[in-house]
């Protein structure tokens, strides 16, 4: 079960919104594994980052279709994770252990 908790972070997202929630909501928003539940995503931040999770919502997020020069195309599909830390808890990515 260890091996898998560090499979299911694929990476933090980084984007205005995400910065808002993180200053406003205590919020950190991850890139996760497609097949990843709540608790799975719940259990790895907890084990990696040394933090209280309080709440973790998913979404789904559909891949864009491009034009290439081929015709059209699509970019794969992916999952995101809005995790909500407990008061006084704080993510720090420079000092995370994610030594697998």
């Amino acid at each position: 079960m260890n091996e898998r908790l560090y499979k299911v972070l694929l990476g933090p997202v980084i984007s205005e919104k995400a910065a808002g929630l993180a200053d406003s909501a205590n919020q950190v928003v991850f890139k996760v594994t497609t097949d990843s539940s709540k608790a799975e995503i719940k259990a790895a931040v907890e084990k990696l980052f040394n933090v209280t999770v309080e709440r973790v919502r998913t979404v789904s997020v559909k891949g864009k279709t491009k034009r290439t020069r081929f015709g059209m195309g699509q970019r794969n599909d992916w999952k995101k994770a809005y995790v909500r830390l407990a008061e006084g808890s704080d993510i720090n990515f420079e000092d995370a252990d994610v030594t697998a």
